[in-house]
């Protein structure tokens, strides 16, 4: 019998949220909004931003008819997000939770419906909420890599480990040598 992975897809997520709460949770407001690139179009309070939003995206069908599609292309943009670390604090707390909640809902074994747009054409797509949160990790992993730049940019320190998958981290275990040995 295969072992549901709901579960560990969950705590999955949690635990990238909470690397975020702590990394944004050090953060002044200044090194929060300050701006990067050429063309500044890119934040920190931006890059968090919309990892938020995509999990909101996802969350937001909590409670709807198990029909409603979930749609990370209309999601909710909420500026104050990108701009208000205090409030992003808030939001990610908030986020931890529902998500700790849901592997006992009943949508937790009903597929999803994903509205997807390619080009000109739009789609219902098959999904799960397995696959949904498998790919709301990777997602946010690599928006906190690229967080990770920024920060480093402004001379923020991060922990080692931080915007890194955690499948790299499982691969970093097996491959990494024993403590005890002294490479020759």
């Amino acid at each position: 019998m295969i072992k549901p992975m709901l579960p560990a897809l969950i705590d999955e997520a949690c635990h990238t949220l909470h690397q975020l709460t702590l990394f944004v949770g050090n953060l002044s407001s200044i090194q929060y909004t300050a701006v990067h690139g050429t063309d500044a179009r890119h934040t920190i309070g931006k890059h968090v931003r919309h990892i938020l939003n995509h999990y909101e995206a996802l969350l937001a069908q909590e409670g709807t008819a198990p029909t409603a599609p979930v749609d990370y292309e209309h999601r909710q943009r909420d500026p104050a997000l990108e701009q208000h670390p205090d409030i992003t604090l808030e939001h990610l707390h908030f986020l931890v939770k529902r998500l700790s909640r849901l592997g006992g809902h009943q949508t937790a074994t009903h597929p999803i419906t994903l509205a997807y747009q390619a080009g000109e054409q739009s789609a219902l797509l098959v999904s799960s909420l397995e696959r949904e949160l498998a790919f709301l990790t990777s997602h946010a992993i690599h928006h906190m890599a690229i967080i990770a730049l920024l920060a480093d940019t402004q001379g923020i320190e991060i922990p080692d480990t931080f915007g890194v998958h955690p499948s790299t981290l499982r691969h970093w275990q097996r491959t990494s040598p024993p403590l005890h040995e002294v490479p020759s």
